[in-house]
């Protein structure tokens, strides 16, 4: 499932599910061996730390975060055989409260990820400065990482970097059946350049050990009880962690939550997540049409998606500067469904476009050869874990049949989710069956899931799924909103949660509601990055 960190970091797409799964991981034995090998982990972490020092210098941080590195078993089941290094990055509490200048005390390690599969977490906490975040920055740790897989943590390829960024090329909604077969090699080719690549280890990604992973880390840093802060696909190893180890829990986060249901992951909830990308992708084109006067797309929704499409037409024949085609307009308007930062920046891009001047496009749209690597290093991340996870349709005519159809009603992201997730129709390695994630009353402290109503990443039925498998959990929800990542963005009362729970262990009973953070104002500013620690769910 593309979350806002696989998008911007790689500018690939989502993923879909059909048939119920089971219910547990396969196999009462390998999850004994699992728990006594994260156990055993757990154990030799606790006694080893992490010997914290200077950043690399290619991490570009700043001196006041420091970072070191932490093992863990390739594979739990074998505690004792390959070991893999996790990089972790830490900005020490302050312990002065921003607003008074008094000492407060420290509360231990806040551990955050941010999403994708595929995101790393390494740049977490440069939030210390951001001013939403520096009351929590007092009293925490604020603890990054790379997953497994992710960056320097063992990092897995699937194909040469210089070709993964191919320059210009089509995005048809309703691809004919020629784009279908050669995108379907593609995807096949991908697949088994992953087995090539990485071998055996390829199926020791997953879920299940990131969320292992997890624990390991958290007896590495000291910690009896975990404070958890999941962004996007975070919170579906946060709510694996709830299931698998409810006593290590002190607080946890959900924030943009997964549909963690054993039958969407994942094929089912691309398929959803594809749908509420057409209503994401339907309130920008009402907030450009509010704005006409500013962008001269059109008075309306549809007069502005015709404005739309005649970009994407000529950009069919002539790619802008020779290197932005359809595929990558696609790519770059998909990214204004995460974020609505994004809206005045891609309007003015496209009025600016239809007015003869294709430079802000080409600016927001290119693709970076320099940042090839890392694209093609969160893309094979993503696949490897969601590839594994669970069952996928393997025959292309059922990825065909679900995306015809709902293609017909939610053209603008369908067909470019499937493309992204195709090469798990032919992953090589076994699937699991995923965990039947839940906790009964009071097997877990309090728990808060925060939620945008309009969210298309991440769509909102997930949350509320999350909220009924997590008993005593609450639900904070954005309403009429539709910002992928809340926690530090742009919605104070959200914020206000998130601080008292974190601070204080307060939640505001078992629902509440915020009205939505203002809407963005038009204006064509330069490229900001949300404060959010999203990716990219």
């Amino acid at each position: 499932m593309r979350t806002a960190a696989v998008l911007l970091a790689a500018g690939a797409a989502g993923s879909l599910l059909l048939t119920p799964l089971a219910a547990a991981p396969a196999g009462a034995r390998t999850v004994t061996g699992e728990a006594r090998g994260t156990a055993v982990a757990a154990a030799r972490a606790a006694g080893a730390g992490i010997d914290f020092g200077p950043c690399a210098e290619e991490q570009d941080l700043p001196p006041t975060v420091e970072c070191g590195t932490l093992r863990v078993p390739l594979d739990y089941a074998r505690p004792d055989g390959e070991q893999i290094r996790l990089t972790v990055s830490r900005s020490r509490a302050t312990g002065t409260d921003p607003g008074t200048g008094r000492t407060v005390p420290r509360q231990g390690s806040l551990v955050h990820n941010p999403g994708g599969p595929g995101a790393s977490g390494m740049y977490f906490p440069m939030l210390g400065h951001v001013p939403g975040w520096k009351r929590l920055a007092a009293a925490y740790d604020l603890v990054g990482y790379a997953p497994r897989g992710v960056g320097r943590s063992a990092p897995l390829s699937c194909t040469d970097p210089k070709t993964f960024h191919q320059g210009p090329a089509p995005a048809p909604a309703h691809p004919p059946a020629e784009v279908k077969r050669d995108r379907a090699a593609r995807a096949a080719a991908y697949a088994r350049g992953c087995a090539e690549r990485a071998g055996d280890t390829l199926r020791h990604f997953t879920s299940l050990a990131n969320a292992r992973d997890l624990d390991v880390l958290r007896a590495a840093l000291g910690e009896t009880r975990l404070t958890f802060l999941g962004s996007s696909y975070g919170t579906y190893i946060g709510a694996l962690y709830a299931t698998l180890f409810p006593t290590h829990v002190r607080r946890m986060v959900f924030d943009s939550a997964v549909n963690p249901a054993p039958e969407r992951i994942w094929y089912r909830n691309n398929l959803a997540q594809s749908a509420a990308f057409e209503d994401r992708w339907a309130d920008f084109r009402a907030w450009a049409a509010e704005h006409h006067d500013v962008y001269g797309l059109g008075g309306t929704a549809q007069e502005v998606q015709d404005s739309y499409d005649r970009v994407r037409a000529r950009l069919a024949t002539r790619p802008a500067g020779g290197k932005v085609g359809p595929a990558q307009l696609h790519t770059a308007m998909l990214r204004a469904g995460y974020y609505d930062d994004y809206w005045p920046q891609r309007a003015h891009a496209l009025s600016a476009y239809l007015k003869g001047d294709p430079g802000p496009l080409v600016e927001q749209a290119e693709e970076h050869p320099e940042a090839a690597a890392e694209a093609e290093n969160t893309r094979a991340v993503y696949l490897a874990v969601e590839c594994n996870d669970a069952p996928w349709p393997t025959d292309f005519a059922v990825w065909d049949r679900d995306n015809t159809r709902l293609a017909r009603r939610a053209p603008f992201e369908t067909w470019d989710n499937v493309w992204t997730n195709l090469p798990c129709a032919y992953w090589p390695a076994p699937r699991q069956r995923p965990l039947d994630v839940r906790a009964g009353q009071g097997a877990l402290p309090p728990t808060l899931i925060l939620a945008a109503e309009r969210d298309a990443a991440t769509p909102y039925d997930g949350a509320l799924e999350l909220h009924r498998r997590l008993a005593g959990s609450t639900l904070v929800t954005e309403r009429d909103a539709g910002s992928h990542g809340l926690a530090g963005g742009a919605n104070a009362c959200v914020n206000e949660h998130l601080t008292a729970y974190l601070l204080d262990g307060r939640v505001p009973g078992r629902r509440a509601s915020c009205a939505p953070h203002p809407a963005p104002t038009p204006a064509a500013p330069a490229p900001t990055a949300p404060v959010t620690p999203a990716p990219a769910a």
